[in-house]
C-alpha cells in the first residue's frame, strides 16, 4: 500500500507542476528516524516529546489533509518565493508534527510571530531576501532569542560564537548581540547572501546555515558533483537531512494553520506596541522595573542580548533599550533621575574600594602544600618580585610552613 501511495503521489506531482518533477517522490528521499523526539533534541526544539498532544489517542479529531490538498498548497506557495518547497514522504512527516502531535506549540509559534516576524521581514526585505527565510528561527530556536544548545549556539537564529564574530556579531561579558533580533537577523542576511553567491540554490543556502558550507561542499564532492539538495540529502549530516524538510513543513503549517484549526496564541507584545531609546549610561533592568512599573521577566524578553539585566556603558558604543511604548514617557521624564543614581552608586564603588598600590596592611602568610609564589602573588594581587623583595628571597623556592611577609590590600586578606 506504501508504494501505491508514492506511485500515485509521483505521478500526480509530475503532472501537476514542473516544479515537482524536478524532486520525484521516491524511497531516496523517505528519511529513517530513529524517534521524531531526537531530530527535536538536535535542534533545542522539544516539541514532539514536550507536546501536550503527544499521546496519540487525541489525534482523532485534528483534521488532516489529504496528501494531493496539500502538494495544492505548496504548489500556491511556490509561486509566491524562490525557495523550491517540495512535497515528499520526509515534508509529509514534519507537518503531521507541526498541524498534529506539536500543534500547541505550532499555536505558541504564530502567537509570537506576531513579534518577531515584522523585524525579520523588514531586514530580509532590505537585502533583497526571500521573506520564507523569517521561518528558520522556528526551527532553529522556537523563537526564543536566549536559547542555547548544548554545543553553545546562541540566539534566535543559532549562531556559534565563532560564526557570530565573522558575520560582525559583538559578545563581551555584558552583551552578546547573537540574543538581539535585528542584529543577528542582519547577520543570519549576510550569511545567507554569501552562500547563495557560492550554491545559486536557496535549499543549499539553508543546509549551510545548518551544518555549515564544509560539510555541504563535502556533500557535494561525494555525490560525485550533484549540485541539489535532495540530490546530496544523504551524504549530509542527519540533522541538515531533516532540516530541509522541518523547514518546509513549517512554512507549509504557519501559512495553512487555519485549514487545520490551528489558532494563535497571545504573545505579550506585538511589534508595534514596543519601541527603542539610547540609553546613556549604565542601568540595571532591575531597578527599572520599579520606576517603569513593568515585571522583569517582561523587561528582559523585550532586551535579550544584556546578559546580566545590565545595559552597559562603554566609550563608543552605543546600547538601546527596548520598552512597551506606553512605558517610554516614564522612562524619558525620569531618565535624569535613573543615571543620577547609578553615577551614585560608582562614585561610592570607587571611593570604597582600594587602590592597586594601597598595601598597608602587613600580612603574614603561612605556606601550605601546594602553594607556589605564582599562586601566592595571583590570591594577594602582587608580584612575585615584591614577594621576594619582601622576605628576602633569592629564588623562588619556598617551602610548607614557611611564614611570608605580604603588604596587601585589607579585603584580600
Amino acid at each position: 500500500m506504501k508504494y501505491i501511495l508514492i506511485n500515485f503521489l509521483l505521478l500526480f506531482q509530475i503532472n501537476y507542476s514542473n516544479i515537482y518533477s524536478q524532486n520525484k517522490l521516491s524511497n531516496s528521499h523517505a528519511l529513517n528516524f530513529d524517534s521524531t523526539s531526537d531530530y527535536f533534541d538536535s535542534l533545542n526544539l522539544n516539541i514532539y516529546k514536550t507536546s501536550p498532544n503527544y499521546k496519540k489517542t487525541n489525534f482523532i479529531n485534528f483534521p488532516k489533509l489529504s496528501d494531493s490538498l496539500i502538494i495544492e498548497n505548496l504548489f500556491e506557495l511556490n509561486s509566491k518565493t524562490p525557495i523550491n518547497l517540495t512535497f515528499n514522504e520526509s515534508v509529509r512527516h514534519f507537518i503531521e508534527i507541526y498541524t498534529v502531535k506539536s500543534r500547541n506549540q505550532t499555536s505558541k509559534m504564530l502567537g509570537m510571530s506576531k513579534y518577531y516576524f515584522p523585524i525579520f521581514e523588514e531586514i530580509l526585505a532590505k537585502h533583497n531576501l526571500p521573506l520564507e527565510l523569517k521561518f528558520l528561527p522556528i526551527i532553529e530556536s522556537s523563537l526564543k532569542p536566549k536559547a542555547r544548545s548544548p554545543v553553545g549556539a546562541t540566539g534566535l537564529w543559532q549562531f556559534m560564537y565563532s560564526t557570530a564574530l565573522e558575520n560582525n556579531l559583538k559578545i563581551s561579558s555584558y552583551v552578546d548581540e547573537r540574543m538581539d533580533p535585528y542584529l543577528s537577523t542582519e547577520a543570519a542576511c549576510n550569511f545567507f547572501k554569501t552562500s547563495y553567491e557560492i550554491y545559486s540554490d536557496w535549499l543549499l543556502v539553508l543546509a549551510s546555515f545548518n551544518s555549515g558550507r564544509g560539510n555541504v561542499n563535502k556533500a557535494i564532492r561525494r555525490s560525485g558533483g550533484k549540485k541539489s539538495f535532495w540530490e546530496i540529502q544523504s551524504f549530509l549530516p542527519k540533522e541538515t537531512r531533516n532540516y530541509i524538510p522541518a523547514f518546509i513543513a513549517v512554512c507549509y503549517s504557519m501559512n495553512y494553520n487555519k485549514i487545520h484549526e490551528i489558532y494563535p496564541n497571545e504573545y505579550l507584545f506585538s511589534f508595534n506596541e514596543t519601541d527603542t531609546i539610547e540609553v546613556k549610561y549604565r542601568v540595571n533592568l532591575n531597578y527599572l522595573k520599579d520606576i517603569l512599573q513593568i515585571p522583569l521577566s517582561d523587561l528582559a524578553n523585550l532586551n535579550p542580548s544584556y546578559k546580566y539585566n545590565i545595559i552597559p556603558k562603554i566609550n563608543g558604543e552605543k546600547y538601546f533599550l527596548r520598552l512597551p511604548i506606553d512605558k517610554l514617557g516614564t522612562f524619558i521624564s525620569n531618565e535624569n533621575f535613573i543615571y543620577e543614581h547609578f553615577k551614585k552608586i560608582d562614585i561610592e564603588q570607587k571611593t570604597n574600594y582600594p587602590k592597586y598600590f594601597d598595601k598597608v596592611d602587613r600580612y603574614v602568610f603561612t605556606v601550605s602544600k601546594g602553594d607556589y609564589l605564582g599562586k601566592i602573588s595571583l590570591k594577594f594581587n602582587c608580584k612575585i618580585e615584591e614577594i621576594k623583595k619582601w622576605n628576602n628571597l633569592k629564588t623562588d623556592k619556598i617551602f610548607v610552613g614557611q611564614k611570608l611577609v605580604l603588604y596587601v590590600r585589607p579585603d584580600l586578606i
